[in-house]
């Protein structure tokens, strides 16, 4: 049992609170204040009052007051019957399409209501796969007292203007993805270059590209790590060095090892985070993964508010279709008190964290067969807090392997009836509508939802933020590795790992830790 529950019950042990809900807590920070504001359904007296304030004072960190406000809260069928049109018209514009205000009946119960809404034939899975009902219920019980429960009932009605869902019309299939490009600025030599590059490839699609050419981009993280590398002339053991150098421009970011001349190395111990650098190599495979292999490091920036290219593609989808977002509900959040303030690069921006669950690691097409997403969850961020949660399961046309059975507990009988990934990535193309992305190591998820996306014409170009680069900056000496669970212990986070969104509601909570420390979001 939760802090929260435990507080209700005790609320309602009192005869005028006993169905009394708990709708929020104001707190002033300066005053030390906060105001518990409380629904009931009954008449309670001053006496019940003073006992509220003194069970809810017993639940403050010391130093802050408890105030009271109570507020009597009857509701009658117009008012519910209201309430849950609007709340259907805005959080499911999809569905309302299929019915009136009119077609809604409530029948009032001693405590709570049960409502019923009136519906054509053929569209009652609308309802029940988007868990509409239940969202409705929790809705009406976050503001009036009782039990509240819902069904659908078929009806003899005229079809709805099939105009109302329609999506702009298909498109021809899309051509090959350009790889795009910026002009990179004030080249200047560090370990020289057999001919001076005038373009860098953006991140987000050079793990597309083949042969050598050059990235460039602010450096968020570079570490010195020696290393003992055999001379087979000697046939001795020389210790040499390296540099884990994590550079980002904006559309993405790359993670890659560079090996210096022992005459260079002086000069890149003279780069620190912040620089902007001009990096040539290739991309090279290895052990079934295709990563990018750093050859020459040299000086070069990109151009002054540097505004990547849109890619065209099909825009957003009006509706949801097949996954629906929920409300996100968690008392614990934040700790109610642990920190009352957040930096404006957390309340100003909104952010979709996610993560996927997959049938294996191959994420690049040139590496062969891709793999498939199985799960997608996610949460966003709004005013720096947790709103919304996106989770569903995706279809999946060949069995799992045993490795990922174990390794994620999905089953192929969990994957019956899940969205397809044209449905799946489309539902979720609309999620991150607005956002920036979040993810553990998030560029490997990302591929996925790229390639996906552009399967089926959701371009996603979308800025990208990695909590492991966040990690390495801010918990580099701290932890033994940078591994979500080994994070997450470290803020005494604790999930169920190896499932996308409880994966990405941990990795949420880490990088809202991570911006307050900050106080601003990286490069």
């Amino acid at each position: 049992m939760n802090r929260v529950q435990e507080y209700l019950n005790e609320i309602r042990g009192l005869s005028g609170l006993k169905n009394a809900i708990l709708c929020g807590i104001t707190v002033g920070k300066r005053e030390k204040l906060a105001e518990f504001f409380l629904v009931t359904d009954k008449a309670y007296t001053a006496a019940e009052e003073t006992q509220a304030r003194t069970i809810s004072q017993a639940y403050l960190p010391d130093g802050f007051t408890a105030k009271m406000k109570i507020v009597k809260r009857v509701p009658d069928k117009e008012i519910l019957q209201k309430k849950i049109y609007q709340f259907v018209s805005v959080k499911f514009p999809a569905a309302a399409a299929f019915f009136e205000e009119k077609d809604i009946q409530v029948e009032m119960l001693e405590s709570g209501a049960h409502f019923i809404m009136d519906i054509a034939s053929g569209q009652q899975e609308l309802f029940s796969s988007g868990k509409i009902l239940d969202e409705v219920s929790a809705y009406l019980q976050s503001g009036f007292c009782g039990t509240f429960y819902g069904n659908v009932r078929i009806v003899e009605k005229e079809e709805p203007d099939s105009s109302l869902l329609d999506e702009l019309p298909e498109t021809e299939e899309t051509e090959d993805i350009e790889i795009r490009k910026f002009p990179i600025l004030d080249f200047k030599k560090l370990d020289g270059a057999d001919e001076i590059p005038k373009e860098a490839f953006y991140m987000a699609d050079c793990h597309k590209a083949d042969g050598t050419f050059a990235v460039c981009g602010k450096v968020t993280y570079i570490e010195e790590r020696p290393y003992i590398r055999h001379n087979e002339k000697t046939g001795e053991d020389e210790e040499r060095i390296r540099f884990s150098v994590t550079v980002n421009d904006g559309t993405g970011s790359i993670r890659t090892t560079y090996f210096p001349k022992k005459a260079t190395v002086d000069k890149v111990r003279e780069i620190k985070a912040g620089d902007e650098i001009v990096i040539i190599g290739a991309n090279e495979e290895f052990k079934g993964n295709r990563s990018f292999k750093a050859n020459k490091i040299n000086y070069g920036r990109m151009p002054e508010d540097f505004v990547p290219a849109a890619r065209k593609g099909k825009p957003v989808p009006k509706f949801y279709h097949d996954v629906f977002p929920e409300e996100y509900v968690d008392y614990t959040q934040a700790g109610l008190f642990d920190s009352l303030s957040k930096p404006a690069a957390l309340t100003d921006n909104v952010f979709v964290v996610f993560d996927l669950e997959t049938t294996g690691l191959n994420n690049q097409p040139a590496m062969g067969k891709m793999d498939k997403i199985i799960e997608i969850g996610a949460v966003k961020l709004i005013g720096g807090e947790i709103k919304e949660k996106f989770s569903t399961f995706v279809a999946c046309d060949e069995r799992l392997s045993p490795e990922i059975v174990r390794l994620t507990g999905i089953n192929d009988e969990d994957l019956i009836g899940a969205p397809t990934i044209d449905k799946a990535i489309a539902d979720f193309f609309k999620f991150t509508d607005g956002a920036l992305l979040v993810g553990h190591n998030v560029m490997f998820d990302y591929r996925f939802v790229e390639y996906y996306g552009e399967q089926n014409r959701y371009m996603f170009d979308k800025k990208t933020y990695d909590t492991m680069t966040l990690a390495q900056e801010l918990l580099r000496g701290e932890i033994a590795n940078y591994k979500l669970n080994t994070i997450a212990d470290y803020f005494g986070f604790s999930f169920n790992h190896h499932r996308a969104y409880e994966d990405a509601c941990v990795t949420a909570k880490i990088f809202i830790e991570f911006i307050k420390r900050r106080g601003k979001l990286p490069l």
